[in-house]
């Protein structure tokens, strides 16, 4: 099924209310009465940026508060953790400090190494009314001071370097305290305050003098000078010869190697020198770095709220970690009881609202995901008519997230570079805050469509609009969106606020709906056919997995504190980490954040079963008796490390628990099913694929793998196990994996072709079908979804978001006859809703409709049940001829009203057009 015209994804220029992207749409003006990003006081405001500028504004980042002022009265920023050094901004310049001794708060609930300023770095007669952002890397900024004097300075994450420069004022240093000179020579001083080791470092030939507690250096205009964070004094010599070569930006670089199962990651400096030729920095790797890098690391650490940060010396490290695969779905075991998933899945059809009302991008996202998980559970047992029923459900409300105008869409704000979703919220648009949370639910549904309906995911059909969701969140290029918004490279993971407004830096509370968003744009990538965007998926993931059990669970035992009496943060936070949440939950919530959705993505939490165990027993021991807030997610969690133990739990409770709002009873029953047959995952085994898992119970291992292209493959295990893939579909040595659409194949050796159309058209009538229009009606019954008019009056212009079937490359005779249609419809309580159909014929296939019929709209009734929807004549365009190579086109849209409505589809009394023509 194609929808629309193709149309670049890039925002357009000019102000117009609707941009379509490919069958979709956004609008580039906020709509009426509605908010974009604002202080506190919800006044709207600006990227703080200096006027060279370029490039979208970064946000969701370890140093936004610079860029983003969410205190009216704080032009300046809050506290910036860049670890192991920390900053804040004021009027003379920037504080800097290090934390080394962590102190627990809040009763115990916290951990934090809080900033304590031990030195400013500025310039004589600074006094700048602001701060704003001059130019930022991967995780490196260049923050810029005017006033008197200018001052830019240069830092980020793992720098132990401040990098800075004067223009009108002398370099100026001033300690908190009475520092001790251990070190004095000239443009070198190197000194003690507070407990940690500094050196300053002005140009050759540039000496310090010290004033009191304040230390100057004559740099004047163009000059430059550095602060470097010392392990200790004896670290003087290491650090020297990178004084003057300073970083200038910062990059990640990944290649994700599928045969091999490994992503290799080089994080990358750019430096200029400014005094001789030496190039690089000094590095501070966090223990998720240095655990997976064979780059040679000298006997220098700092003390961070991540453990451990070890150092090298260069322009880069390198990392390489295992990627151990990324499913879409589990497979469906023989051993569950395929009844009463049927059963399960039915009672979910049947509930009276699928989607709250009215729905926003966290909540509706979440019913979205809901019903996603549950379309491949049906595939699997053959329940296709509740697979197609889903997809219809999904289909409808997708298309209405990716379709300005109606009562929910999108809206590209271009002072910010960022995508907002309408209604919103948890501060998604004031704030920018979680678009990975809230679009990963949106992508996943994209995703899982695609999987049955490769056209609809089309650039030119929906997935213009899908990958500029995911382009807000995480884009590689330079264009609309800054570069990888949501997800903070060097620290691992992402970051949920869009402001950073806090004293404790930014926060990252859900770990495990980053994931999902990462496991949502590898799927989504790979059933397009995109690698480039599969391996961004598989890089966000993979990464991520190698830090969220360590930050977030203490996996390993080096991160927490010591006094800090807790298994699990619910937040990890810029000066340490919350075992509390953002609202008022229990200890089921302050564990379950963190692994919501379940989903096949999902299997990260499980790598290490004995820990995922772990995890479960520290909690039961918590609450000292089984979970009961949001069970079935502890219970899928459960599942990780005792299957047998999370199904007895299921089998006892399933007829009378409430589940979790993002998941279902029989996504529960099948994922806990599964595990209790199959065993824990397996990651010692990898595949020569990106979908892969493989499990083990003791006595054997079951091996399962999707093939999202077009071609049968041969996925080959690293023990040597082969399992044959066919296109499209979820194959497994335990269950049934379901299938999908594969998509054009292709023809590796073609046959001479048949005349245009030869036989296509059979007896000229047409069915209706997911594809298109075929002289085969479809072998199972399904739904198209029509979405709604909106609210307005639509009558005679199809819109963006027309539902478009096409036969092309067809010839025939003209009969001498007319036009006629049969579409089944219904838009179940719904009322003043009409469906339209216009029907097309391009005679020769040269892309001008050379026949246009408009027919007069059907106006459907409030009673949930089929009417049938026939030709009715209205606007007639061109005279009708012979078919040559051409291509027939049905247009279905809604003319009016505030509902969506569906067509039926089927081998017996599905929609059908007949035309005049015999083949």
């Amino acid at each position: 099924m194609t929808v629309g015209a193709g149309a670049d994804a890039e925002p357009a220029a000019a102000a117009t209310a609707l941009v379509p992207v490919g069958s979709g749409s956004y609008d580039d003006a906020l709509p009426p009465g509605a908010t974009g990003p604002a202080d506190l006081n919800g006044t709207p405001v600006s990227p703080k940026v200096t006027d060279d500028f370029e490039g979208p504004a970064p946000t969701n980042e370890w140093w936004s508060s610079l860029i983003f002022q969410r205190y009216p009265d704080n032009p300046y920023g809050e506290n910036l953790y860049a670890h192991p050094a920390t900053y804040r901004p004021h009027s003379e310049g920037l504080e800097m400090g290090h934390p080394s001794e962590p102190r627990i708060v809040a009763d115990g609930l916290k951990y934090e190494f809080p900033h304590t300023a031990d030195l400013s770095l500025g310039a004589v007669g600074l006094d700048s009314p602001d701060t704003r952002v001059a130019d930022s890397g991967d995780w490196t900024v260049t923050a810029r001071w005017e006033g008197g004097a200018v001052l830019d300075v240069t830092i980020g994450q793992g720098l132990p370097f401040a990098h800075a420069r004067t223009d009108g004022g002398d370099a100026e240093v001033s300690f908190t305290a009475a520092p001790q000179v251990w070190h004095e020579d000239g443009a070198t001083v190197g000194v003690t305050v507070n407990g940690n080791h500094y050196a300053l470092f002005a140009p050759t030939g540039d000496a310090w003098s010290r004033s009191g507690n304040t230390f100057t250096a004559p740099t004047g205009g163009g000059g430059h000078y550095s602060v470097a964070l010392l392990p200790s004094p004896e670290a003087l010599a290491d650090f020297a010869p990178y004084a003057h070569s300073a970083v200038t930006g910062s990059v990640v670089e990944y290649d994700y190697d599928e045969a091999g199962a490994t992503l290799t990651s080089t994080y990358r400096v750019e430096t200029e020198a400014l005094e001789g030729d030496t190039e690089g920095t000094v590095l501070a790797m966090y223990p998720h770095h240095w655990d997976n890098s064979d780059d040679e690391v000298p006997d220098l650490a700092y003390p961070s709220p991540r453990g451990e940060m070890r150092v090298a010396l260069g322009t880069s490290f390198t990392t390489e970690l295992t990627a151990h695969g990324i499913l879409p779905s589990l497979p469906t075991v023989d051993s569950a009881d395929h009844d009463r998933l049927r059963l399960l899945l039915d009672e979910v059809l049947a509930e009276e609202e699928h989607f709250p009302s009215p729905g926003d991008t966290y909540w509706d996202g979440k019913a979205m995901g809901r019903l996603a998980q549950l379309v491949p559970i049906a595939d699997s047992i053959g329940h296709t008519e509740a697979r197609d029923e889903l997809l219809g459900l999904l289909k409808g409300r997708v298309q209405e997230w990716l379709t300005a105008g109606g009562d929910r869409g999108l809206h590209y704000e271009a002072g910010w570079g960022t995508l907002l979703g309408y209604p919103d919220s948890f501060g998604a648009t004031t704030e920018l805050n979680d678009h990975d949370f809230h679009y990963g639910y949106l992508v996943t549904a994209a995703a899982t469509i695609a999987r049955y309906d490769r056209d609809w995911a089309d650039e030119d059909a929906w997935g213009g609009m899908v990958r500029m969701v995911i382009d807000d969140v995480a884009a590689t290029e330079d264009g609309a969106f800054p570069r990888l918004r949501s997800f903070s490279p060097y620290a691992g993971h992402g970051w949920a606020s869009g402001h950073a407004g806090f004293a404790a830096g930014n926060n990252q509370e859900s770990s495990s709906e980053g994931m999902h968003f990462a496991s949502a744009t590898a799927l989504f990538g790979a059933l397009t056919g995109d690698e480039e965007l599969r391996d961004l998926g598989v890089f966000l993931h993979t990464t991520q997995a190698s830090t969220v059990t360590r930050y977030w669970q203490d996996h390993g035992g080096e991160t927490f504190p010591d006094g800090f009496d807790h298994d699990v943060v619910g937040m990890v936070w810029g000066d340490g980490g919350d075992y509390r949440i953002w609202w008022d939950g229990g200890d089921e919530e302050h564990y379950g954040i963190n692994y919501l959705p379940i989903t096949a993505g999902s299997l990260y939490l499980g790598h290490d079963p004995e820990h995922a165990g772990a995890m479960y027993t520290s909690l039961v021991d918590r609450l000292g008796r089984e979970p009961e807030i949001w069970r079935d997610i502890h219970w899928a969690h459960r599942a990780l490390s005792d299957g047998d133990d999370a199904l007895g739990m299921f089998e006892a409770q399933w007829q009378n628990y409430e589940p979790e709002a993002g998941g279902s009873k029989p996504h529960t029953y099948q994922w806990v099913s599964t595990l209790a047959e199959v065993g824990t995952v397996d990651a010692s085994v990898t595949a020569d694929t990106a979908h892969y898992a493989v499990f083990s119970d003791g006595d054997g291992r079951a091996y399962t793998a999707f093939n999202p292209g077009a071609s049968p493959i041969t996925v080959t295990f690293s023990d040597g196990t082969e399992l044959e893939v066919a296109p499209g579909t979820l194959a497994s040595t335990v269950g049934e994996g379901g299938g999908g659409d594969p998509g054009d194949p292709g023809d590796p050796d073609p046959s001479p072709s048949p005349d245009p159309g030869e036989g296509d058209l059979g007896d000229g009538v047409l069915h209706a079908g997911s594809g298109g229009l075929s002289a085969a009606p479809p072998g199972t019954e399904g739904l198209i979804t029509v979405p709604d008019a909106g609210g307005v009056n639509r009558d005679g212009t199809p819109p963006a978001d027309a539902v478009v079937l096409e036969l092309e490359g067809v010839s025939g005779t003209f009969t001498g006859g007319t036009t006629a249609f049969s579409l089944p419809v219904d838009s179940g309580g719904s009322v003043a809703n009409a469906v339209q159909v216009r029907v097309e014929y391009d005679f020769d296939g040269d892309g001008t409709a050379d026949r246009v019929e408009t027919h007069r709209y059907f106006a459907t009734d409030d009673v949930p049940g089929w009417e049938t929807y026939t030709q009715a004549p209205g606007p007639v365009t061109g005279d009708f001829a012979d078919l040559d190579g051409g291509t027939v086109r049905l247009r279905i849209w809604s003319a009016l009203g505030s509902a969506d409505s569906v067509v039926r589809t089927g081998p017996e009394g599905g929609a059908t057009l007949t035309v005049p023509f015999t083949g």
